[in-house]
């Protein structure tokens, strides 16, 4: 008993530090790497890949069904709820404070510096996390084969993430168990897809109702986009100014904008932009219950998927399968990293600033919070003379 309480208390730890330090979209994954896997050795690498598939083939926040999935396999169902809840309540609480302090004070221009040093370190973390999780998964030519066609996949093509990763378990069993079967697997997915893609979005736009949604309308959609909606936090945002905006008319263009540029301030989960929705729309009630809401779903897939799979992973088939769909992965956020990259770095000055992050991680091993924080100041005294000039030179 005493040592699931220091695993508890570990747990609680360092996923509220997580939680109160990751920025950057996808690129929290590779915090939660270097933190959990490169420094702490929780899991292996080869079990971090596994979780990265699993919650890429699930709909819904990415990065908080990872930390749920380190914290299962760390403490069982308990310390995957500890840990889930650990990692979104400092975004909950930040982004509530800074909309409180936004809508009194308004814009944040140091804040603003803050996060343009801010961003291309944030880009070094994904980088290093993408290098070397591909250096435990991609065993020979046909794993990396898997990831570019993954990658492709991904990039290219209407499939989706979570169809692309089901289609690489499926390559993962025709390589390594048996290719009947996964002929088989692979043409479900295929049509499954096909289907899924030609039929109304599941997710369907709501109609406008008149007046001001109350804390059940809130709850309900914000329920919905975390249960139905694939391709992680960008997507998610995406839906979600669709239909805020567009279709349910909730808030303006100008107020939906202010949001995304709090959440970019906010660490943690990007997705904790419900709670703002739900502040503008009913107050701290609101916040609570659209920030609830929108995570509540993963909590229930991943604590009902977890012990399935941990019965399973043993069978043949889904060693296969995992073989595959870990190659997929690193594909899948390949691509997020190349997507992120000109809004991370978007200049020549904070493009060095990536590539000195890199050489600083690879080379001397330093840790994430304070090429963060340096990021940050450096960000900051941008504003200053001397480093405005250097930006303008190169």
């Amino acid at each position: 008993m005493q040592k699931h309480s220091a695993s508890f208390t570990e747990l609680a730890r360092v996923f509220l530090k997580l939680g109160a330090m990751s920025y950057g979209g996808p690129a929290i994954m590779g915090i939660m790497q270097a933190e959990v896997q490169e420094k702490r050795g929780w899991l292996s690498k080869e079990k971090f890949l596994e979780g990265l598939a699993l919650v890429n083939m699930l709909p819904g926040p990415g990065a908080t069904q990872l930390g749920i999935f380190v914290g299962y396999d760390r403490a069982g169902w308990r310390g995957g709820l500890l840990a889930g809840l650990c990692f979104i309540l400092p975004a909950f609480f930040i982004i509530l404070g800074l909309t409180l302090f936004y809508s009194a004070y308004g814009a944040m221009p140091a804040l603003r510096g803050a996060f343009y040093g801010l961003g291309p370190v944030v880009l070094a973390i994904f980088i290093v996390a993408v290098w070397r999780l591909g250096k435990a998964a991609l065993h020979g030519r046909a794993q990396l084969l898997i990831a570019i066609a993954a990658a492709f996949a991904v990039a290219l093509t209407p499939l989706g993430i979570a169809a692309s990763l089901l289609l690489a378990g499926c390559a993962g069993i025709m390589l390594y168990h048996s290719r009947k079967a996964a002929s088989i697997a692979a043409l479900t997915v295929l049509l499954l897809s096909a289907g899924l893609h030609w039929l109304p979005n599941i997710g369907g736009t709501a109609p406008a109702q008149p007046g001001a949604p109350g804390l059940w309308d809130i709850g309900a959609f914000f329920f919905k986009v975390g249960a139905l909606t694939f391709g992680g936090g960008l997507t998610v945002l995406a839906f979600v100014q669709e239909q805020v905006v567009s279709e349910l008319h909730w808030l303006t263009p100008q107020e939906f904008l202010d949001g995304l540029a709090l959440g970019q301030l906010t660490p943690g989960p990007i997705l904790m932009l419900a709670a703002y929705v739900g502040y503008k729309l009913a107050g701290i009630k609101g916040a609570l219950v659209g920030g609830i809401a929108i995570f509540l779903p993963s909590f229930i897939l991943m604590l009902s998927v977890l012990p399935v799979l941990a019965r399973l992973r043993h069978l043949l088939w889904i060693k296969a399968a995992m073989r595959g769909t870990g190659a997929a992965a690193i594909g899948a956020i390949a691509v997020s990293l190349l997507q992120m990259a000109p809004h991370a770095a978007p200049d020549a000055f904070t493009a060095f600033l990536a590539v000195f992050a890199v050489a600083a991680m690879l080379l001397w091993r330093a840790g994430p919070l304070p090429l963060m924080l340096g990021g940050a100041c450096i960000g900051v005294t941008s504003r200053l003379n001397p480093l405005q000039r250097l930006k303008e030179l190169v």
